[in-house]
């Protein structure tokens, strides 16, 4: 039951995490080949893997020994190795060669003709003849002993190490290079691409076989029990520290002041039209809010259309894609100037007060020379008359939006 829960959960051989997308395929490719998801394969393989991995454990148990000057001719040794592989790097063939030859086989042999029991230094170890020992073959630690719960002890501490490592590696470079805070990423991007092309004509100029070596050597030494205690020292750490919030300092100032991801958001001005309605002599009603000034020749207008847009104030809203810069709306006064630039007719304008612009009152429209033209009227006295509607214009600016862009503090990475 508890297997085919897991595989209705995740399916089988399909990733889970947010990675999916970038592994998927390449597990694909094998999923013929693997198995099924099952519960007793799991703590199975568990089992067996505790059974098998002591000879890792020992392999990592001798190469922290040998780091860290647990023996020091063993490190003195591999260093002098080291040393002949960077002046030639030719001898790094000859390596494994020598690994299997020294490391394994050798001792193998030895097994199998082992020197005689005696205490006599002045005895010859005879090497010629039969051989007197059983050959050693790598066995599986037995089940429930001592070296299957301490292979298993050491697994879980290794899983726990390498789960440590991970956050900290993702916590180092996710925020520098996931473009969270872009002028960050955008910083390590360029650096990474302007290295990356230099290197392409530097490359053949730097003496990598020193740099090798020296970095090699002074990785290793730094790990000696007196170099930790002269780096520990508590002087030199603030020195260091001290150096190095510098260099953190410089380089977000760099970050914050000579990056420019993008110019400033666009800013234009939204219009809309306050449009009145006369519903007798000198009433007016409040009708909507409209994008056109709804003028005797305006296309709806003109058809038959009644004006749309929105009731209230409230209810305009910036185009898609933008937001308001202002809190308010303005109320422009210069009626004049946006009657001229649409060429609008046959209304009147107020240039004081509410800046009102009223329709005339038109009792048709007809064609003279293919343009349309109002025919007014005027009252007994000869003053004109206002129409049914009269409309005011009001402005507001708006920016385009732009993506919220995190900032991530140096300070934070360490």
């Amino acid at each position: 039951m508890f297997s085919t829960m897991v595989t209705l959960a995740i399916g089988s051989g399909v990733l889970s995490n947010d990675l999916a997308s970038v592994y998927q395929p390449c597990r694909t490719t094998f999923v013929g080949l693997m198995q099924g998801m099952s519960a007793s394969m799991i703590f199975s393989s568990r089992g067996s893997k505790c059974l098998r991995i002591g000879v890792v454990f020992v392999f990592q148990g001798r190469a922290i020994q040998l780091f860290s000057w647990k023996n020091p001719p063993h490190t003195l040794s591999f260093l002098a190795v080291y040393t002949f592989c960077c002046l030639n790097p030719s001898f790094l063939v000859i390596l494994p060669l020598a690994i299997l030859t020294l490391f394994i086989m050798t001792p193998a042999f030895l097994a199998r003709h082992p020197p005689p029991q005696t205490k006599n230094p002045l005895d010859i170890y005879v090497i010629q003849g039969n051989p007197s020992a059983p050959a050693v073959t790598i066995k599986p630690a037995p089940e429930l002993s001592k070296d299957f719960f301490r292979n298993m002890r050491d697994l879980q501490n290794s899983m726990e190490d390498f789960s440590v490592v991970h956050d900290k590696v993702v916590a180092l470079v996710a925020p520098l290079t996931n473009f969270a805070d872009e002028g960050l990423s955008t910083t390590v991007f360029l650096f990474t691409f302007l290295t990356g092309c230099s290197m392409f004509l530097a490359c053949d100029l730097i003496p990598w076989r020193a740099l090798f070596l020296v970095s090699g050597w002074v990785s290793i030494c730094s790990a000696h029990p007196l170099a930790i205690n002269l780096l520990s020292s508590s002087a030199l750490r603030e020195q260091i520290e001290q150096h190095k919030q510098i260099a953190k300092d410089h380089f977000q100032h760099w970050v914050d002041h000579d990056v420019v991801l993008d110019e400033a958001p666009e800013i234009r001005e939204v219009e809309i039209f306050e449009l009145q309605h006369q519903r007798g002599r000198g009433e007016w009603e409040a009708w909507i809010f409209s994008s056109s000034s709804y003028d005797a020749l305006s296309p709806s207008r003109v058809s038959g259309d009644r004006p749309r847009g929105s009731r209230y104030f409230e209810d305009v809203l910036p185009p898609k894609g933008w937001e308001w810069l202002d809190k308010k709306w303005t109320l422009d006064r210069l009626s004049q100037d946006w009657v001229e630039e649409r060429t609008i007719t046959a209304v009147e304008i107020e240039t004081e007060g509410d800046c009102w612009v009223y329709d005339l009152s038109a009792s048709d429209t007809k064609e003279e020379g293919g343009m349309s033209t109002v025919v007014t009227q005027r009252d007994a006295s000869g003053v004109r008359l206002t129409g049914e509607w009269r409309r005011r214009r009001w402005a507001r600016r708006a920016q385009r939006k732009v993506a919220k862009i995190a900032k991530i503090s140096i300070d934070s990475l360490t």
